[in-house]
């Protein structure tokens, strides 16, 4: 029997916690640990066989509300809901020590990587999603007094069957001050806007000689201000013009205003090469969807930077140019990752429920030639 990749790899690491730090807050099994377990789940209180919760539209359910000092270990969640995209209309949400504005604010599907708002099954240390629709998150989330987790329907339809099983350990000690708290962010261009649509394709000169030095008009991933380190970032993309989407760069700005690192293409990012060939998943990287380089297609990617996380001091920003020196005008839906000290920058408004679902937009360029019809019905491939 085939094992799982994941479990491989966890029972490697298991076998030489003695010699080696775990990752992600795994704790050695080796040692006698001093936290108790405990679970916040959707089961039904009186022992019956009733299960699931069931979201209204407009309700905001509390999932997890409990006293520190602790730490989440691990999500689990599985949703029935038959409206579409429902993924983007599903909100999770998480506030650390009584805060008033979350720290984690994000569709439900774009946290676990389900950025174009479909199902699909990818795997990686920190997420994974399953074709039976099950959603695991394994990112270390302590908490020095409280934490709250809460899941709001801004759909039309009610989310018929809501399981989760949220395992937090609460500590014997206090946390050490210098603690970080995990934060996710989603942010969206739809669509990014490009600086020109008067191109045939990617290679054209007056893309190649355009120049972009400080990545003022890139797709943000995040903002962020005070101390802490990005972990990594779940990257969709639903293409409105034909060719590569990836001949962007990332740049990361830290403590600065000039990027200090630059890469050399999207895919590259995500350790990917040669516009990847076909979809794949890796422990900290990959591209579980990949999509023809056609206008209407949709791709997907995750980068995970356990294995050297990106301090910052006192400023970060991350991006991506959408094409090269931004010349592309796709449309693209990200969540990043990071732990910082409290407090932090307030998040970019929520798009409105009906601006994230994904649509193609009019923008010019290869594939997308405006047609004889109405803009607002274009048909997609």
């Amino acid at each position: 029997m085939r094992q799982p990749k994941i479990l491989i790899s966890l029972l490697a690491l298991i076998s030489s916690a003695a010699y080696a730090q775990l990752p992600a807050g795994m704790p050695d099994p080796t040692r006698q640990q001093t936290y108790t377990l405990h679970r916040s789940s959707s089961r039904e209180s009186t022992g019956a066989n009733a299960d699931a919760r069931t979201v209204t539209p407009g309700q905001t359910l509390t999932i997890l509300d409990v006293d520190g000092p602790g730490m989440i270990s691990h999500i689990w969640f599985t949703l029935d809901d038959a409206e579409p995209y429902a993924l983007k209309r599903i909100v999770l949400r998480m506030y650390w020590d009584g805060e008033t504005t979350p720290s984690v604010e994000t569709p439900i599907g774009d946290f676990f990587g389900l950025g174009n708002g479909i199902y699909y099954h990818w795997e990686s240390l920190m997420l994974s999603a399953g074709a039976d629709k099950a959603l695991n998150s394994y990112f270390p989330m302590p908490y020095a007094h409280h934490a709250r987790i809460t899941i709001t329907d801004e759909g039309k339809m009610s989310v018929n069957h809501l399981y989760w099983n949220i395992d937090y350990r609460v500590n014997a000690q206090p946390l050490p001050e210098d603690t970080l708290y995990f934060h996710a962010e989603y942010r969206q261009a739809q669509p990014n806007k490009g600086w020109t649509g008067d191109w045939y394709e990617n290679g054209d000169p007056i893309v190649n000689y355009h120049r972009n030095l400080d990545g003022k008009d890139n797709y943000e991933w995040f903002e962020a201000k005070g101390h802490g380190q990005f972990v990594g970032v779940t990257f969709s993309i639903l293409q409105n013009q034909d060719g590569w989407w990836g001949e962007g760069n990332d740049m990361f700005q830290i403590d600065g205003d000039t990027p200090t690192i630059v890469g050399t293409g999207g895919e590259d990012y995500f350790l990917g090469a040669w516009a990847y060939g076909g979809p794949q998943d890796y422990m900290l990287h990959g591209a579980p969807v990949v999509g023809k380089e056609l206008a209407g297609e949709r791709s997907s990617m995750y980068r995970f930077h356990f294995d050297s996380p990106i301090p910052f001091t006192k400023s970060m920003r991350a991006s991506i140019e959408h094409g090269h020196a931004n010349h592309r005008s796709d449309n693209f839906y990200s969540v990043a990752y990071w732990y910082q000290s409290e407090p932090h920058l307030p998040f970019l408004p929520l798009p409105d429920v009906d601006q994230r679902i994904p649509t193609l937009q009019f923008v010019g360029g290869p594939g997308n030639a405006k047609g004889p019809y109405d803009p607002n019905s274009l048909h997609p491939r």
